[in-house]
């Protein structure tokens, strides 16, 4: 098998779980190899469990995001993961960013990123954490940043939690009913936001039926993704 690498960057620790641990779990399953950016721990916005104790400090909250995140990067097998720790809501907008997300894409030389859509008006963090990427792409592909460019890569946004405000239009429908197990522990390795565990059972179960439909007859859990760029193809067959 010829072993590729999988590049999931997030504004948030929790975002990777839910969007598309499945992608990432059937991938590292073949062999390839998966990598997770995290831009924010997510402490300020995405962490209000942890918040309810009074007394609890900032650096505590992300001390238990960073512990729920390994937890669940480990069930899902992925190869490493690295925390920003740029702070959210708002996530900053920081030319660095941009720097070290392009070095990271050269370094790890990706076939294929995983991101947010390009819209979320509910989440800024979101929208700022796509045009990032994008950004970032534009630096690794450039040889007058370096003689270690890399070669186009397709992008894929994962679903977002509220697709009717984002204008997203999934055209891959992905089966990941062999690695629900692991995607259905690494969900649970997240307390902090366990509002939104049945959500995104209830999500994957629509997105398997909709993948069965397509041809897919065994597909029982699904997950939706948008490419970004169109696919180079020698046939149609």
């Amino acid at each position: 098998m010829d072993k590729k690498t999988l590049l999931v960057i997030t504004a948030h620790v929790g975002d990777f779980v839910w969007r598309c641990g499945g992608a990432m779990a059937l991938h590292a399953q073949q062999g390839h190899e998966v990598h997770v950016l995290c831009m924010s721990y997510g402490e300020n916005g995405e962490s209000n469990a942890a918040w309810v104790d009074a007394n609890v400090h900032r650096d505590e909250v992300k001390a238990i995001r960073h512990r729920e995140a390994v937890a669940a990067g480990d069930l899902l097998g992925v190869a490493s993961i690295d925390f920003f720790d740029l702070g959210d809501y708002p996530l900053p907008d920081v030319a660095q960013t941009v720097s070290r997300l392009a070095a990271a894409m050269r370094k790890l030389r990706p076939v294929v990123v995983i991101t947010h859509p390009e819209h979320d008006p509910s989440n800024l963090d979101h929208a700022l954490c796509f045009n990032t990427v994008l950004r970032a792409r534009m630096n690794a592909l450039a040889p007058g940043h370096g003689r270690d460019f890399i070669a186009p890569f397709q992008v894929l946004s994962f679903e977002p939690h509220q697709s009717e405000l984002c204008g997203f239009k999934p055209n891959l429908l992905l089966d990941i009913s062999s690695v629900w197990e692991a995607k259905h522990k690494a969900l649970h390795a997240m307390p902090t936001q366990k509002n939104l565990w049945d959500y995104y059972e209830r999500l994957a179960l629509q997105r398997g039926a909709q993948a069965g439909r397509r041809g897919q007859s065994s597909a029982l859990y699904g997950e939706a993704y948008q490419s970004i760029f169109p696919a180079a193809v020698k046939t149609l067959l």
